[in-house]
């Protein structure tokens, strides 16, 4: 008789466990086991391993597969989460299994072994054909459908219920959801402010009802948001780093003049000079222009596209100098200056930063880090199976994306969604804008080197988004360095590796609709090609979703700051404006409500959160890739250090880009 010993892991996370009957079976080289009940006295419990011994009447080779069952014992019996599989062979050997699965009743599932084995690198004819079997299978669960013509596709699923179990919310995530949605909701509805359509009386109000629900920056934002300084270091470090360029030239359409901006640069300078040192910056919301804005409980909204001059003073402070709220010039078009009166000045800063928050929520947020990291998960889900290098690479990155996105195409997007119903860009606007920054996306822009150079903001200082973020780009880029050139030793071993290739080939169809003019490659021929890839998805999944996403509250909690919609439209004169114009501008109470609840849901964190570089989920197992784990995990501890550090003398601390505040993935 042979004897194997079995270590079986229950997941960690609620109602992992199960009170029904596992049954194991062994397959090796020479054989397989019988089909085993594991005696487990009717519980698998949650975060616990069982150890059982499978018996054989001989050795079963080189161990190849284990496969798991599970049968209902009880009625209305739960799945199971399994984590892994440890077995120990007559010999001592030791075996391990990655699962991180569900199984649901008269379910069963077969394991690989987690080393690391590229499709070309299998030398038993039963694991080809297994690893055949399985691409095939997981092109039947995960299917790409159309969204949307001119944006990417998406997985094949209407609801959250409709994505295979492994990859939805645990019970505390989905449970931690709904009861702070639930919870604000009811905070403010006994206010009765839910439902109340009026305006807004006094800047007093606002404060007032949202005092319950804050932030530390979300305090500071209160206090300083009328400030100009505040103002240029949110373009740079608030919720949306993305809408600020260098200024060579003006455009032609900003009717912006030497003579309007000399009183606010250093005297005896001018514009042209300015611009030719470095010092002038420009945001130009023209994706926004000829836009609808939507009815609101009954009133019209209106939504402008304004371009905003700013100017990096001796002091190194970032100030606007000039809005034009319009793109085409003309006489009911003025451009504000900040020596204007204090509500036409404050207004015009207002209405930008409505169309900064709409380019953010729809670009910046949604499609760039969403949207496109939905491209990168299901292409990885279809086409790599679990042995595969790359997909243990990856898939610590996917976690809950999937779901977050299908449930948010519904309640954030959806006809009925709060995004639709609560901001002056909802309906067909909000498509519109993401199929206008779809169609001018390229490769480069997603990489953030590149795109910092493009926009031309190496020097400018006090932009930490750029400080912290090309730190972390350059150890991610090491750590998926080290384990590509782990797996690949030559480009010929890329080209070869049919299911990579498969993999990027996905992407570039589905993910960019095949546009050869986003420079997204359609295959690999070199290492490097890779390396440089899959840099830049883990970053986008991980470092450019909490850049763009965790500020949310921060700056927009308090809502003059960051108005959902305008209900009034872009003054066409100056002059006339007061405080009652601000107030009657900006979204009535029910509308201001909405947009509040899911800015603190989106920017909320629950208490699963894994931080970067953490993989409790063990996919690698041998040792090289797990010394280059380690490796990370020290330079992202390093990297955490120095920004603590470095927010220590900030008056308003910068920590979205900060490894240990940061989620592996987009899931949230």
């Amino acid at each position: 008789m042979a004897t194997y010993r079995a270590e079986i892991t229950t997941g960690s996370m609620i109602y992992a466990g199960t009170t029904g009957h596992v049954f194991i079976t062994l397959i090796g080289t020479e054989g397989e086991s019988e089909r085993i009940k594991l005696n487990n006295f009717g519980r698998f419990t949650s975060e616990t391993t069982w150890t059982f011994t499978v018996s054989t009447p001989f050795t079963l080779g080189s161990l190849l597969l284990v496969k798991l069952e599970k049968e209902q014992y009880l009625p209305g019996e739960n799945e199971w989460f399994c984590s892994k599989v440890h077995v120990t062979t007559p010999e001592n050997d030791v075996f391990h299994f990655p699962c991180y699965s569900w199984l649901s009743n008269r379910e069963e599932i077969e394991l690989r072994s987690g080393k690391a084995k590229k499709a070309f690198e299998e030398d038993h004819p039963f694991l080809i054909s297994h690893r055949k079997k399985e691409v095939e299978r997981l092109k039947q669960s995960y299917q790409w459908k159309p969204f949307m013509e001119g944006l990417p596709d998406i997985i094949n699923a209407e609801d959250a219920l409709d994505l295979p179990a492994e990859i939805r919310f645990s019970f505390t995530k989905s449970a931690e959801i709904l009861f702070t949605r639930t919870e604000i909701l009811a905070t403010l509805s006994l206010k009765g402010l839910i439902k109340d359509t009026s305006q807004w009386a006094r800047l007093g109000d606002i404060k007032k009802a949202f005092r319950r629900h804050k932030t530390p920056i979300s305090e500071y934002t209160q206090d300083h948001w009328k400030e100009d300084e505040f103002f240029g270091y949110q373009l740079l470090n608030g919720y949306n780093p993305m809408s600020i360029q260098r200024c060579n030239q003006l455009p032609c359409k900003f009717a912006v003049t030497d003579e309007m901006v000399k009183p606010f640069l250093e005297r005896g300078s001018s514009l042209a000079t300015e611009m030719q040192k470095g010092n002038i910056f420009l945001c130009d919301f023209r994706r926004i222009a000829g836009l609808p804005a939507p009815i609101i409980n009954g009133k019209q909204q209106y939504i402008a596209a304004p371009l905003c001059l700013l100017y990096k003073n001796p002091e190194d402070k970032l100030l606007p100098i000039a809005i034009q709220l319009i793109q085409e010039p003309s006489q009911d078009n003025p451009v504000f200056l900040p020596n204007d009166s204090e509500y036409d000045w404050q207004l015009a800063k207002t209405y930008l930063r409505n169309a900064d928050f709409h380019e953010h929520q729809t670009n910046s947020h949604y499609l760039r880090t969403h949207g496109l990291s939905e491209a990168f998960i299901v292409s990885t889900l279809r086409n790599l199976p679990r042995p595969h290098p790359m997909y243990k690479l990856l898939i610590p990155h996917t976690r809950y994306t999937l779901q977050i996105n299908t449930t948010g195409r519904v309640k954030l997007f959806g006809p009925e969604g709060i995004y639709t119903k609560a901001t002056n860009l909802g309906g067909q606007g909000q498509f519109d804008i993401m199929k206008r920054w779809f169609s001018e996306v390229t490769y480069n822009s997603l990489c953030l080197p590149e795109d910092i150079r493009a926009r031309g903001l190496e020097s400018i200082p006090n932009f930490y988004y750029r400080d912290d973020g090309l730190k972390l780009w350059e150890i991610l880029n090491r750590y998926v360095r080290s384990m590509v050139e782990l797996y690949y030793l030559s480009d010929l071993q890329v080209q070869q590796d049919l299911e990579l290739q498969n993999w990027i080939k996905d992407i570039f169809i589905h993910g960019f609709l095949g546009q050869a003019r986003t420079g997204i490659p359609d295959n690999f021929c070199m290492v490097e090609e890779v390396i440089k890839f899959i840099t830049m998805v883990i970053f986008n999944m991980s470092a450019q979703h909490s850049a763009v996403n965790g500020g949310q509250f921060d700056y927009g909690g308090w809502l003059p700051n960051s108005p959902n919609s305008m209900q009034r439209p872009a003054p066409t004169s100056k002059g006339h404006s007061t405080e009652q114009t601000l107030l009657e501008t900006l979204p009535d109470i029910s509308t201001s409500v909405n947009g509040a609840v899911f800015r603190w849901l989106l920017s909320s964190r629950s208490t699963d959160f894994i931080p970067l570089g953490c993989f409790p989920d063990e996919h690698f197992c041998e040792d090289a890739p797990l010394r280059i784990i380690k490796q990370l995990q020290s330079e992202l501890a390093l990297l955490t250090q120095q920004i603590r550090e470095r927010n220590k003398s900030l008056a308003v601390p910068y920590f979205y880009l900060c490894p240990t505040e940061m989620e592996n993935s987009a899931g949230i």
